[in-house]
């Protein structure tokens, strides 16, 4: 795992759609038991070089029921990005995740991750490479029918502050699959 994370930190295979930069971020390691799939790391990330570390990573951890010490422990969550680094600003939000990480690097980090019991699927770039023709019209749609999608995997939106209006809208989400999800957490962590 430490040749491969050494490999990932100095890939620049889509280095010239970068307005920023190379800067892969990521966490991962051999006995992880959760694995987050995300998008792709935002400005504040690209900066930090830490995964999550925003507005965003707060909610998702309120939604897991889980303190920076546990998301943070490699040996028990992998935060994967469907892009590692930052694509840039687009007209509505930051651009899409670059294409060429998950298809490069996700099945090697997948095939040194062998505990992994859950693997949430955040957003809508993950959903559709992960779960392809089973995903649903939607994300709203993806994200309802999780139960379709267990043990493997749990869909859910981004925990981005932008996303009130959708949470709002969804007031089963946090009724319950929120309290599912930390549920699950609880037993496959601690």
């Amino acid at each position: 795992m430490k040749k491969l994370l050494q490999q990932i930190s100095s890939c620049n295979i889509c280095s010239a759609y970068l307005p920023h930069g190379v800067n892969p971020v990521l966490q991962a390691g051999s006995k992880a038991k959760l694995l987050i799939i995300g998008q792709a790391p935002g400005k504040k990330v690209h900066e930090s070089g830490i995964p999550w570390d925003d507005a965003s990573g707060n909610q998702l951890r309120k939604w897991l029921g889980i303190d920076k010490e546990t998301f943070y422990n490699s040996d028990q969550v992998a935060l994967i990005p469907m892009g590692f680094c930052y694509p840039g600003k687009g007209t509505s939000g930051d651009l899409p995740p670059r294409p060429e990480c998950a298809p490069h690097w996700h099945n090697l980090l997948l095939k040194s991750m062998k505990q992994v019991q859950l693997t949430l699927l955040i957003g809508q770039y993950a959903q559709n490479h992960y779960l392809g023709k089973n995903a649903k019209e939607n994300l709203t749609a993806t994200v309802h029918a999780y139960s379709e999608y267990l043990p493997q995997y749990l869909p859910l939106p981004h925990p981005s502050p932008r996303n009130r209006f959708w949470l709002y809208k969804n007031p089963w989400f946090e009724a319950e699959l929120v309290p599912m999800l930390q549920e699950q957490v609880r037993k496959i962590i601690f």
